[in-house]
């Protein structure tokens, strides 16, 4: 059986991935309500009973909204750090059947090989994965201001990246609704990262083995999905990188299912 990744959803209101593994069936994130994360898995023929797990990257709404109906109805184990797992459960008002993992190790799920890193963000200890299957290794980098040379290291084995494009620096600067205070904390080190900033991550990292870029967790009011794959794309292309595959990711619909193996090749959404 392929190695299967599908985005379930990704974007400034809620953030969802679902990995499939001959032995292993994974969430990373569960940023959507229950409701919609059963909606969106049934659209791939899957359902929540069949998890193996939910890996976190940080306990903020968007990353966790769906966890505390979820595990209350199926047990499913959760996988964070200990500051991680304290924050979700002071802000769900639940305990949570938490598998903690220190910032920085590596751990076994099944046939996956999971490897965590921190990321400079506004959350209380987040972190990125790189997970490594037989058919390739998939990289998790949402949710910071910038990116270290640890954060560098650690993404560029990956075959598959899903790489945060937040905003356009223009667009959030020009917003009427952010207060000057909001736009700061977002254009800070420990904030998100723009088209620009993702475009100079990709030329830091690119290699033969990338593949597939994903541009994620774009904002509603501070971004299009033009400008992002524009600026993005466009540093590809000036790099001749012509083996990468730039998508854009949605947050109201499920993303088209890569599959990973000889040929990796993405297949339409069921």
């Amino acid at each position: 059986m392929p190695v299967r990744f599908t985005i379930l959803g990704s974007g400034s209101g809620g953030n969802c991935a679902y990995l499939e593994t001959d032995q292993t069936r994974l969430l990373i994130d569960a940023g959507f309500s229950a409701r919609q994360i059963r909606l969106r898995l049934a659209a791939l023929g899957r359902s929540p009973e069949t998890l193996h797990g939910i890996l976190l990257t940080h306990e903020h709404t968007d990353h966790v909204q769906g966890l505390a109906v979820l595990c209350a109805q199926l047990q499913i184990p959760i996988y964070c750090n200990r500051l991680t797992r304290d924050a979700v459960e002071q802000a769900l008002d639940c305990k949570l059947d938490c598998r903690l993992f220190q910032t920085g190790a590596a751990f076994d799920l099944g046939d996956v090989h999971v490897e965590s890193f921190a990321v400079p963000h506004d959350a209380q200890d987040p972190v990125g994965f790189l997970l490594r299957t037989d058919a390739g290794n998939i990289g998790f980098l949402t949710d910071l201001g910038h990116a270290t040379r640890l954060v560098l290291e650690r993404v560029r084995p990956a075959h598959v990246l899903v790489l945060e494009t937040n905003h356009d620096v223009r667009l959030l600067q020009d917003d009427p609704r952010r207060p000057w205070s909001v736009k700061q904390r977002i254009l800070s080190r420990h904030g998100h990262l723009s088209n620009d900033a993702a475009a100079e991550v990709v030329s830091q990292i690119l290699s033969a083995d990338l593949r597939h870029l994903y541009l994620g967790h774009l904002s509603r009011d501070c971004n299009r999905p033009e400008l992002a794959h524009r600026t993005v794309a466009g540093r590809v292309q000036a790099l001749g990188a012509t083996h990468v595959r730039v998508e854009v990711t949605a947050q109201d619909r499920v993303g088209p299912t890569l599959e990973l193996g000889a040929c990796a090749q993405p297949l339409p959404a069921a």
